[in-house]
């Protein structure tokens, strides 16, 4: 008689949709398709940016009552969905977000008696952390597991005495083809949304010095935000040429963007662990990009990419430049960076994942009723 295989553990993921594109929503997307046909794990998605029926639709074009609409929307949703959940797994950023998103799913998921795992993503986290008295107290003393996607991540929460585990970001590598640069042309992708922390504009800076010394330079820019018309008139201000505004670009295509392009820059303020960069990787592209947040923790200076100080445009397009002068040097980088992705497959993080559901699950099954976790392992998975 064969052993009868265990059941599937039920997930739901609380994200933000497709809708809302960035590094959480294509992550999230990225689990489940993993997960599609798995008979470990039955996950889906709850978005946390429910749209409501039509006629209530349209007032979602209207500042400030989209967020009070989308809330109506959204606790209903949780109901339903969570009570047919083993394990709450809610996806959470910083500030405002953490309130709106992820603090909801954790209160109808304890009402509901469904253990949760609080997968923080934020570059923004020690400020966060620091400033909010009721992020400390979920993650210290409510939800059942912390799991971030990065060390740097683990050591700002060990610092405010939050116990987390690492479970890494993953990238698909049959999306994301590598190959060599032969040669290497001043082509340059960037694929950060157009938002304060991510300083788009100091990459358009020094693009105008990278186009000083190669007129044939090309740069193209994916992605959207508050800044797009700033950005925009800045381009033109700096008389630049062969700029590419290419605007919000789905999942599926953005593979595209990497493979027509030679270099990757980015320059962020604040940052946690891109996606974009090891998308690069996985595309054979040497990085350049700021020394900010969680990025050396997955780019080592001179040996995976170039690493250069925080809204320095000139060191920006210094590293470009020695790139563009080197390309031996430029190609070793980018062939050292595409061996760290081992760490990033699917096969790796699939384990993580199961191993904390299933660990979750089970201490929930055998105290039979909700309670407050506080003794997760402190050490990285």
């Amino acid at each position: 008689m064969q052993d009868r295989q265990p059941s599937p553990v039920k997930v739901a993921i609380v994200v933000a949709s497709l809708r809302i594109l960035g590094g959480q929503s294509v992550q999230a997307q990225r689990l489940l398709d993993g997960w599609r046909g798995d008979p470990a794990v039955d996950a889906w998605i709850v978005p946390i940016d429910p749209v409501p029926p039509a006629p209530f639709d349209r007032l979602l074009r209207i500042k400030y009552v989209r967020t009070l609409v989308t809330q109506l929307w959204y606790w209903p949703l949780l109901v339903r969905e969570l009570r047919k959940a083993d394990v709450v797994h809610a996806f959470s950023a910083s500030y405002s977000s953490f309130l709106l998103a992820p603090l909801p799913a954790v209160i109808v998921a304890r009402l509901l008696g469904k253990p949760v795992i609080l997968n923080y993503h934020s570059g923004e986290a020690p400020d966060h952390l620091r400033r909010s008295a009721i992020a400390r107290f979920i993650m210290r003393n409510v939800v059942d597991a912390n799991i971030v996607p990065s060390t740097f991540l683990h050591d700002v929460l060990f610092s405010f005495d939050i116990d987390a585990d690492v479970v890494c970001n993953t990238v698909d590598l049959r999306q994301f083809v590598y190959h060599s640069r032969n040669p290497l042309r001043p082509r340059l992708l960037c694929t950060r949304n157009f938002e304060p922390l991510y300083n788009v504009a100091c990459v358009l800076r020094a693009f105008a010095r990278i186009q000083a010394q190669h007129p044939d330079a090309t740069l193209t820019l994916v992605g959207s935000g508050s800044q797009d018309a700033a950005l925009r008139a800045q381009a033109e201000a700096l008389q630049l040429k062969n700029v590419t505004f290419a605007g919000r670009v789905p999942p599926s295509e953005i593979h595209r963007y990497y493979a027509e392009a030679d270099i990757y820059v980015q320059a962020p303020s604040i940052d946690n662990m891109p996606l974009s960069v090891l998308e690069a990787f996985a595309s054979g592209m040497p990085v350049v990009s700021t020394n900010v947040g969680g990025v050396p923790s997955i780019l080592r200076d001179g040996v995976d990419g170039r690493l250069v100080a925080d809204d320095d445009d000139e060191a920006l397009a210094r590293g470009i430049l020695n790139l563009l002068a080197d390309p031996v040097f430029a190609r070793g980088l980018a062939g050292s960076a595409h061996h760290t992705l081992t760490a990033y497959e699917w096969p790796v993080i699939r384990e993580g994942w199961l191993r904390a559901y299933r660990r979750i699950a089970a201490r929930h099954h055998e105290q039979g009723a909700v309670q407050p976790v506080t003794d997760a392992p402190s050490n990285p998975a």
